[in-house]
């Protein structure tokens, strides 16, 4: 099995802490950053220098290329960037504030792209490397009452889509994981929800904020067996541009896109006929 180095943001719970503990545990090297260092303290006594940690709000632009510069000299060479730090905003738009807005976008979305801003340069320089994006099957597909979740996950997957066409020539492979419901602190912990409208118990919207405000919903998914097959992917060549991880992904993103092609070739004719013509 090949040794590597990892660097993961938000390693404190969910996907980050379930892939760190797996490639610990295997002999691979972490840099992980962090909002709370306390959170890390049983596994650095256990793992001591195998697992490197930094202080990080992906909201501080400067902070995080600070943290990624320092990882890559302390560290060397970084082979996987794993993108996983960010939370759940929801609620109709009209629900949210300006301030839960800049929030979310400045974590879920620029957090996201400064990050991969500040590695690509180091990347290239060692000859590649690989980038894992954590989405979730809501950057294809959406649900009601989560507007701005939704506008966070198809702008990071928008920006990777084309960053790994970007850097494919240089030997740098780009993954967007997109995974359903798991049984992380997502719902429970970090997801959020905007102040209640009482106009949207009409709507749609207060579907979503029940099912996140209830307490008896599982979700499906296994987020031990995920990060497993997130790690994993590394070893394929070329790497997997999307990975759809659960069943209820998986659904969500065939009805989606599905029903969009549908309706795309429905326009067929129309959209041609706004070209001028052959000759001209």
């Amino acid at each position: 099995m090949t040794q590597r180095t990892w660097l993961i943001t938000g390693v404190t719970s969910g996907f980050g802490r379930h892939m760190t503990e797996q490639l610990l545990a295997r002999g691979d090297r972490v840099a992980g950053t962090v909002r709370r260092m306390e959170a890390m303290n049983d596994l650095k006594a256990k793992y001591g220098d195998q697992l490197w940690l930094a202080h990080l709000d992906v909201t501080d632009t400067p902070a995080i290329h600070q943290a990624v510069n320092q990882a890559f000299a302390e560290l060397g060479k970084i082979d996987v960037v794993v993108n996983n730090a960010g939370y759940g905003l929801f609620g109709a738009a009209e629900e949210l504030t300006d301030e839960e807005i800049l929030h979310h976008l400045n974590t879920n979305l620029i957090g996201s792209i400064q990050v991969v801003r500040a590695a690509l340069p180091y990347l290239r320089a060692q000859g590649g490397g690989r980038i894992i994006q954590l989405s979730t099957y809501g950057g294809q597909a959406t649900n009601p009452g989560a507007s701005l979740y939704h506008a966070s996950k198809w702008g990071i997957e928008g920006f990777i889509e084309s960053t790994m066409k970007d850097v494919a020539p240089f030997n740098i492979g780009v993954t967007i994981v997109e995974p359903g419901g798991a049984r992380t602190e997502f719902r429970y912990g970090s997801a959020r929800i905007g102040t209640k409208i009482d106009a949207y118990d009409a709507s749609p919207a207060s579907m979503t904020r029940r099912f996140i405000e209830g307490s008896t919903h599982l979700p499906i998914g296994d987020p031990a067996k995920m990060a497993k097959i997130m790690i994993d992917s590394v070893d394929q060549n070329p790497a997997p541009e999307r990975i759809v991880l659960g069943s209820d992904s998986y659904n969500a993103i065939h009805k989606a896109l599905t029903e969009r092609l549908a309706a795309l070739e429905a326009q067929r004719d129309l959209a041609f006929s706004t070209d001028f013509p052959v000759d001209h």
